[in-house]
């Protein structure tokens, strides 16, 4: 029996709606990608330029019109754009321009997400230029094999911007120079832009008529408002999907994320001891950063694999003299050194011969015998949580008594050195509401000498 389909108002509707169809602005080719039309400058456009947030921007904002607003975000604070493109009309048209959302093009990323999110990127500015809005296309690239796309939608002689946050080196990762020039000459071959605004240091390598804006005077550090986000709210910063009890929260105010690797450039050594973890494959590094013997046996691609700590420490019932560590550089953190749980320990009721040899070329590195305990020294609680997940197993003192803390089963265990006054923690947040002499570890991890963490 046939029955034939009736297409209801509410269905037609939903089926022919631009916000699904997204056709609106047909570029050329077979792609059809938007195209964003020129910006016409106006004289002190570019003078003194200073960028603000999307995430920052608000109706009641009178200090800040000045600005261009820009979206070198992470895409989950700017998805709104796409999804409810009217919404924010009102409140972009007051800033003196606002620039493409700049939707991630990640080396990792699917070539569809990649294109899609180009397509993306396009739409959004075409749709504000349709409305009035001055507009600034944002541009960002992949590997090579995106460049076939990830230029289409920008008019030849446009002003477009660029960042180099993400390519230049921070947060202990390398630069992703190479990268980020490669797309960049193709770009100038390509687009011929007239004007290049640049969010962060531009690379001394970079040509073209450039407007580089500072990252700092356009942080909020430097906005004549304070929104006052609470911490509940912070959440939204955290890396990934839904919030994770044991991930650590960045900068809430960072900016940059959307090009590149999406795991960063290659990890360096934040400090002189952590070198150890680097070097020549199968040899074994001997160091006493910490006033005892460590091990360091390195992997086939240069990077540590496991480490022998001659020590106790942290935590004298839970630690032989020596132990074992395993080394990762997948998980929690991709691309940094992570001391898998559970370390390997050798009592002496169960190796009465001592520990098995730790075996490959050995090498001793001379390190100087000084107070490590400023360069140690935990700078924020942020750092302290990505120690403690990356089983960096911190030893502290505080009033003369010492504390370790590691990891125990699903969770972390701290204690003073000796094993005594353990709490068993499912967090480094809980870890941090360990009491010592009246005071919450969170209120003084700051103030501690640190004695020894292996990252």
């Amino acid at each position: 029996m046939n029955r034939r389909v009736i297409m209801t108002e509410e269905n037609y509707n939903f089926r022919t709606s631009q916000t699904l169809l997204r056709n609106q602005f047909p570029g050329p080719g077979k792609l059809q990608i938007p195209v964003i039309p020129k910006f016409q400058e106006q004289p002190g456009d570019f003078d003194d330029l200073l960028l603000i947030g999307f995430d920052k921007t608000h109706l009641e904002d009178q200090n800040h019109l000045d600005r261009m607003v820009h979206f070198f975000l992470y895409d989950y604070r700017f998805e709104r754009v796409w999804k409810h493109p009217d919404n924010d009309i009102e409140k972009l048209s007051r800033y003196r321009a606002v620039l493409s959302p700049d939707f991630s093009m990640y080396l990792e990323m699917a070539p569809v997400m990649q294109l899609y999110n180009v397509f993306r990127n396009r739409w959004c500015g075409a749709y504000w230029a349709s409305k009035g809005i001055r507009v600034i296309p944002s541009v960002n690239w992949g590997d090579e094999s995106t460049f076939d796309f990830c230029f289409e939608g920008i008019e030849k002689g446009s002003i477009v911007a660029v960042s180099t946050y993400m390519a230049s080196a921070h947060d202990h990762r390398q630069d992703q120079k190479e990268w980020f020039m490669a797309g960049y000459n193709e770009m100038l071959r390509r687009i011929e832009p007239e004007k290049i605004i640049c969010y962060n240091t531009p690379f001394p390598e970079m040509q073209g008529n450039i407007i580089p804006v500072d990252y700092e005077r356009s942080s909020w550090k430097y906005m004549s408002y304070d929104r006052n986000l609470s911490t509940d709210k912070l959440d939204a910063f955290k890396m990934g999907g839904a919030p994770h009890r044991e991930c650590d929260i960045i900068d809430p105010y960072l900016i940059g994320k959307g090009g590149g690797s999406a795991y960063g450039g290659e990890w360096r050594p934040p400090k002189p001891e952590d070198e150890r973890l680097l070097g020549q494959p199968g040899e074994i590094k001997t160091t006493y950063p910490y006033g005892y013997r460590i091990d360091t046996k390195i992997g086939p691609d240069g990077r540590a694999v496991a480490e022998r700590h001659y020590t106790e420490r942290p935590n004298g019932k839970t630690h032989s003299n020596p132990h074992d560590h395993r080394i990762n550089w997948n998980s929690p953190r991709y691309g940094c050194p992570n001391f898998v749980e559970p370390h390997i320990n050798y009592w002496p009721a169960d190796y009465p011969g001592g520990a098995p040899e730790f075996k490959s070329n050995r090498r001793s590195i001379p390190m100087n015998s000084i107070d490590f305990a400023e360069r140690n020294r935990f700078k924020t609680i942020s750092e302290f949580k990505e120690c403690v997940i990356r089983g960096g197993e911190p030893v502290f003192s505080w009033n003369g008594a010492q504390y370790g803390v590691c990891f125990h089963e699903d969770g972390y265990c701290i204690a003073d050195i000796h094993g005594d006054n353990e709490k068993i923690c499912k967090s480094p947040d809980e870890v941090l509401e360990y009491t010592i002499e009246s005071h919450r570890l969170r209120d003084i991890i700051t103030q501690v000498a640190v004695i020894s963490r292996n990252i």
